[in-house]
Order: C-alpha cells, then structure tokens, then sequence
C-alpha cells in the first residue's frame, strides 16, 4: 500500500465509520477497486484506521462525556457483549472474515433490505427515551449484543448499534449519538488488541502509512459526524437502505462474476 492509497481508504473509512453502510465493507471494496492486496498489514490497517474516525467522536462530544457520569456505565454495559465477542473469534474475523469479499456484499445485501425492512415499520413513539443515559443497563447490554453482529464486514457497526437502540426504546438522533459514543471503546479494544496480536511489528513505511491513514480519517469524521446527526433529524434510513443493496449489487457483477 502506497500513501495515496492510504489517503484514499483513509476518506473512505471517515466517511462512512458513522453512516449505516459498514465502514469496514467500504475499505474491502475499495481496496479490492485500488488493487491493495489484503495482506496481514492491510487488514491492521483497516482496522486501526478505525480509531483515528472514532476520534472525531471524543473532540465533538468530549465535553459532554466528561460531565455525564450516568452515561459511561451504560457504555460500557453494551461495549461488554462485543468485547466478549470480539475477542474471542478474533482469529476468525482476521483471517477469513476481514478482506472477504462474498461476506461483505452479502452482508451489505441483506442490511439494506433489514433497514428498509425497519423504516417501513418503526414508528417514534413519545415515550422512546431521548437520554441515552437513562437506559436500564440490561438494555444496553442488548444494543452491545446486537453491535457484535458487525464483527461481520459489511454488516455496520453503527447501523447494528442504531438499529439495537431503536429496538429498546431510544428515539432516532439518540439511538444514533450512542452508537457514536459506543464506538469509542469498541474500536479502541478492536485497535489495541490488533496491535498487541501483531506484536507492533511494522516496519518504518508501514508505521508512516498507518499514521497518514489514521489522521485521514479523523479529519474526514469530524466532518461526516455534523453532517449524519443533521441529515438523521430530517431524514430516515430508508436511502442507506438503498445504497447498501445497490452497491451489492454493482460490485458482485463488477468483481464477483
């Protein structure tokens, strides 16, 4: 991998970390597009990326997550699952799940229907909780649940937060903020252990381009954030619903066949 192919991947990852289109999906198809083989570094990468977009969440939002102490316990409560998870079918995620590109079309596939699926019947109701904060902590353990399905690429983090969130009662805006706020530990512990896993063992070139891909995609974020809460309060999901099979569909004729 290059640096411009690092730029690149890098305003893919910051772009669609926090939309309901799996980020992770985008890196392999835009990998497999930029002829960026999926070695072992590659895969670190498009996971270590990750936190560099996460981090957008911490400047826009740190304020408010150093003043609300209610909030972090039901964070952690949901980061519990995934972590659990995560961990322990780490081996299958990097060496058969990240870089395949049939799971990801599938999974970007039947998300899209799943989303549409949704909207067509979600209906905002008054007493949908508008402070995440004030969650039981069995239900956030649910919406963690629900995230750890994306440990499959192409299924979207965020859209498996937001999705669990509307399923335990949040309203729209909130059940997205959380799944920004979830991210946080989420992507830390999936970067932390994928380094610890590789012993940092990455040469000069490498580490330079990490860093161009990891400042990338946090300025990109910080972007895609204020954008997606404005779209969201105005909008449904019913377009990423749509996108998601689309792109299924013009890359399994593109690649697959």
């Amino acid at each position: 991998m290059d640096f411009l192919q690092a730029i690149i991947l890098s305003v893919v990852e910051g772009v669609s970390e926090f939309l309901p289109i799996s980020s992770t999906g985008h890196l392999v198809l835009a990998s497999q597009l930029l002829h960026v083989a999926q070695t072992e570094f590659v895969k670190s990468f498009e996971v270590i990326i990750q936190l560099g977009a996460i981090l957008a969440v911490v400047v826009l939002y740190g304020k408010r997550l150093l003043e609300n102490k209610k909030l972090w316990p039901k964070i952690i409560a949901a980061f519990v699952p995934t972590a659990i998870i995560g961990f322990a079918l780490y081996k299958l995620i990097k060496h058969f799940l990240l870089g395949n590109t049939a799971v990801t079309l599938w999974a970007l596939l039947i998300g899209g229907i799943v989303l549409l699926f949704i909207e067509k019947f979600y209906k905002e109701q008054p007493h949908h909780l508008e402070k995440a904060e004030n969650l039981s902590y069995k239900k956030a353990m649910v919406i963690g649940l629900v995230q750890s399905i994306s440990v499959i690429p192409g299924v979207s983090r965020s859209a498996a937060t937001i999705l669990g969130g509307l399923f335990v009662g949040l309203k729209r805006k909130t059940a997205v903020e959380f799944s920004f706020f979830l991210a946080i530990p989420t992507m830390a512990a999936a970067t932390g252990l994928d380094l610890a896993k590789s012993s940092f063992g990455f040469t000069s070139q490498e580490w330079g381009v990490l860093t161009v891909g990891f400042v990338g995609a946090f300025l990109t974020a910080l972007l895609a954030v204020k954008y997606f809460l404005r779209y969201i309060e105005h909008h449904s999901f019913v377009a990423f619903g749509l996108y998601r099979i689309m792109v299924a569909i013009v890359f399994w004729l593109m690649i697959v066949r």
